[in-house]
C-alpha cells in the first residue's frame, strides 16, 4: 500500500517554478529543488516522473498564471491604450520578491532550439497570447480607439516583443529609469 502524500504537489510546483525562473533549467540542480520544495529526493522523484517532468508542470503554472491574468486585463473595459499600459507596466514593475526576467522568455531562450516538447508549449502560449491582444486590437480598431491602418495583428506581435525586451532587460540589469522609457516609447504607439 502506498503511503500517503505529506506535502501539497502545488506548492511543490510553486517553489520549483521560482527556482527554474531564477536559475534556468540546466542550472537548477536536483539538490536546488529539494532546497526550494523543501522535499526530499525520494519525494520529488516519486510525485514527478523527473526533473524534465516537474519542470513542464512548472513551466506550464507559471504561463496559466500570466495567461488569466492578460485574458482578465483584455476582457475588461479599459481603453485600449490603458490595457497595453498595465501589460508593459506588469515588466517595468513585477510582483516583489519575482525573480527577474520571465520564466517563457527564459525558457525559449535556453530549452526550445533543442527540446522539442517545451519548444511546442511554448509555442502554443505565445499564439495563445497573441491571439487575446490581436482580439482586443480588433476591438479597439472597430470602437475608433485605434486608425483604421493600425494592424492588430502587428501590434499584438510588438507588444508581446517589447514585454519580452523588457523582462531580457530586466534580467540584464536594467534599472527602472531605463524600463520605463522603454515602455512610454512603446506606449506611444497607442
Amino acid at each position: 500500500m502506498a503511503r500517503p502524500r505529506k506535502f501539497d504537489e502545488d506548492r511543490a510546483i510553486e517553489s520549483a517554478m521560482r527556482a527554474f525562473w531564477t536559475a534556468g533549467y540546466e542550472a537548477t540542480s536536483t539538490q536546488d529543488l529539494c532546497t526550494a520544495t523543501g522535499l526530499g529526493r525520494s519525494s520529488i522523484y516519486n510525485t514527478f516522473a523527473s526533473k524534465h517532468d516537474l519542470f513542464e508542470k512548472a513551466l506550464r503554472r507559471y504561463m496559466d498564471e500570466r495567461n488569466a491574468a492578460l485574458a482578465e486585463l483584455m476582457d475588461g473595459d479599459l481603453p485600449v491604450g490603458e490595457k497595453v499600459r498595465t501589460v508593459l507596466w506588469w515588466a517595468v514593475d513585477p510582483e516583489p520578491g519575482d525573480p527577474a526576467g520571465c520564466l517563457v522568455v527564459n525558457s525559449l531562450v535556453e530549452l526550445a532550439p533543442r527540446d522539442p516538447e517545451v519548444a511546442e508549449l511554448l509555442r502554443r502560449d505565445h499564439g495563445r497570447r497573441l491571439r487575446m491582444l490581436r482580439e482586443a486590437f480588433e476591438l479597439a480598431r472597430s470602437r475608433g480607439e485605434l486608425g483604421a491602418e493600425q494592424d492588430p495583428q502587428a501590434l499584438a506581435h510588438f507588444v508581446v516583443a517589447t514585454v519580452s525586451g523588457l523582462r531580457v532587460a530586466a534580467r540584464g540589469g536594467a534599472d527602472r529609469p531605463a524600463l520605463e522609457s522603454i515602455a512610454r516609447t512603446a506606449l506611444s504607439v497607442f
